[in-house]
């Protein structure tokens, strides 16, 4: 199959970040049109490593005037919807900024449209049912979409983390509704062991480490490897953690200080990056991860490097980020719509094959698209 439309796929980008997002449509091809962010931290990790971005308040900016807008992506900020965060919901002020989503949506009519968020966002309530219920209605009633959203665990994309997250995808076309999503990746080592090799002193943010309190680098050197508060002698705890242990059904079985064996698959990154609530701890050098080493779980290149103005708001940005190998690889997914979509809008098009079938799958054609 020849296909020549003469122009790369376009993104918009909202709630941006540090860029993982855009780094993995960027990865697959794609231009990235426009981008924002409101912290400035992550503002200057995404210009040092991807491009303009436009700082600031989304609420404050003007929705830009780009026509031909193939992808738009929208990462509003998942912190009232996660377990780790807030729960709020639509009551924090940040739950409420996926409205100007569907402001441009009504403004840019992208081609496609892709939400990423945490599991928490399928079971946000709000007024009238559950939030994730009214965006696909809208989407579908308002925009004309079709959606399709499922829950994932990245881990089974080749992402080296078992990070679960919900990826909503909405298309104009129905047909390819089934074919949107990337295929599972078998048989790849994703181990810490393995994800962590290689890396050497010298390499950027590798010797960048959040400082933490005494009493929890005391009680993270005494975990075993694999191991977690529970391994501990209960003489040794101190009292709060007692309480705990004496009433774990009340206190929800909590799995402090969660040292990952290095033949494991690391946990979720979390933007908190707490030693008590998140598997942070190296297995095997008595000290939590490095912002390179969380990068490489995120499967940032190495010479992606962050910034800001300390450790921690870096830990929080490669935590909040998308990682950069299931957008590339959703990139790639829809690229086969794209440019299928592209091909059977003939208005726009010159078609040089007397031979194209619009009812027949592109693949089995030998054809030649020109953009009049």
């Amino acid at each position: 199959m020849t296909v020549n439309t003469k122009k790369e796929f376009n993104v918009v980008s909202m709630f941006s970040g540090c860029g993982g997002m855009d780094l993995g449509f960027k990865q697959a091809g794609y231009n990235i049109l426009w981008a924002n962010d409101v912290d400035p931290d992550a503002c200057d990790t995404y210009e040092a490593n991807i491009g303009n971005i436009h700082r600031g308040d989304i609420s404050k900016l003007d929705i830009p005037n780009i026509e031909d807008v193939d992808v738009l992506v929208s990462g509003f900020p998942c912190q009232p919807f996660s377990n780790a965060g807030s729960r709020k919901g639509t009551d924090d002020p940040r739950g409420q900024l996926y409205e100007y989503t569907f402001k441009f949506i009504e403004k840019l009519n992208p081609k496609v449209v892709v939400i990423e968020n945490v599991r928490g966002l399928l079971s946000t309530k709000i007024p009238n049912g559950k939030l994730i219920d009214e965006l696909v209605r809208r989407l579908k009633d308002d925009h004309g979409y079709h959606v399709t959203y499922r829950l994932l665990n990245l881990s089974h994309f080749g992402v080296p983390q078992k990070r679960i997250r919900v990826v909503l995808i909405a298309t104009k076309n129905a047909n390819y509704a089934a074919h949107l999503f990337p295929e599972v990746v078998e048989g790849k080592d994703l181990s810490i062991e393995t994800t962590l090799k290689g890396l050497r002193s010298t390499q950027p943010n590798q010797n960048e480490l959040m400082k933490l309190n005494p009493q929890a680098l005391h009680y993270g050197s005494l975990i075993p490897e694999g191991g977690s508060w529970k391994s501990l002698d209960y003489d040794i705890l101190p009292e709060r953690w007692k309480k705990i242990r004496d009433d774990m059904v009340k206190y929800h079985y909590p799995n402090f200080f969660r040292k990952y064996a290095k033949h494991e698959i690391q946990g979720t990154i979390t933007a908190a990056f707490k030693p008590e609530n998140a598997g942070v701890w190296h297995p095997t050098k008595g000290r939590i991860y490095s912002v390179r080493e969380i990068a490489r779980f995120q499967t940032f290149p190495d010479n992606f490097i962050f910034y800001g103005r300390n450790i921690k708001c870096k830990y929080q940005q490669i935590g909040n980020a998308v990682p950069p190998l299931i957008a590339k690889k959703i990139g790639e997914q829809l690229k086969h719509y794209l440019n299928n979509t592209a091909i059977c809008e003939l208005k726009r098009y010159k078609v040089e094959s007397t031979e194209l079938n619009v009812n027949q799958p592109i693949d089995n054609q030998k054809i030649s698209v020109n953009l009049v």
